[in-house]
């Protein structure tokens, strides 16, 4: 069995997923002031905690060069959080290879072994594309986004 291949297949498909919506969303809408659910925050929550569980431990974390403060004034542009999410997609393809799925989280707030936190973090991801899905999905131009199920090929992890 191809547990890392298989994990690292889930993470892009779903990391895939959100890039086609953030691609597709209106300007208007990523910048709306008026908006509660704003767009640009919660895309960013989702790479930050992405980049942030692929490490060994917490104390191995460090904060993508970019970082400041998303629930703060100033947004993430959509380059900067497409940025971002193409170096958590070459962190999938880094960190999954090496981590040992039976060592312990290394996070004290999630008391599970690395093979479970994969399948939180890639929940994680699933949860909030659907609900920019759903929040951007009454645009015209949203109405094609595909459901992306795997990568077609899997990395070579010998």
């Amino acid at each position: 069995m191809y547990t890392k291949q298989v994990i690292q297949s889930q993470y892009l498909a779903a990391l895939a997923m959100l890039k086609q919506v953030i691609e597709r969303c209106p300007e208007t809408i990523w910048y709306d002031p008026n908006e509660n659910f704003k767009i640009w925050s919660k895309a960013y929550h989702v790479v930050f905690f992405v980049h942030l569980y692929l490490q060994d431990a917490e104390k191995d974390f460090v904060e993508w060069e970019k970082h400041h403060d998303p629930d703060g004034d100033i947004p993430f542009t959509k380059d900067e959080v497409l940025e971002y999410l193409a170096f958590a997609e070459k962190q999938v393809m880094e960190r999954v290879p090496v981590t040992d799925l039976e060592a312990e989280s290394g996070f004290d707030w999630y008391p599970v072994n690395k093979l479970e936190l994969q399948f939180i973090n890639i929940r994680h991801i699933q949860q909030h594309t659907g609900e920019l899905y759903e929040t951007l999905g009454i645009q015209e131009n949203m109405k094609d986004l595909r459901w992306i199920g795997y990568t077609k090929t899997y990395p070579d992890l010998s």
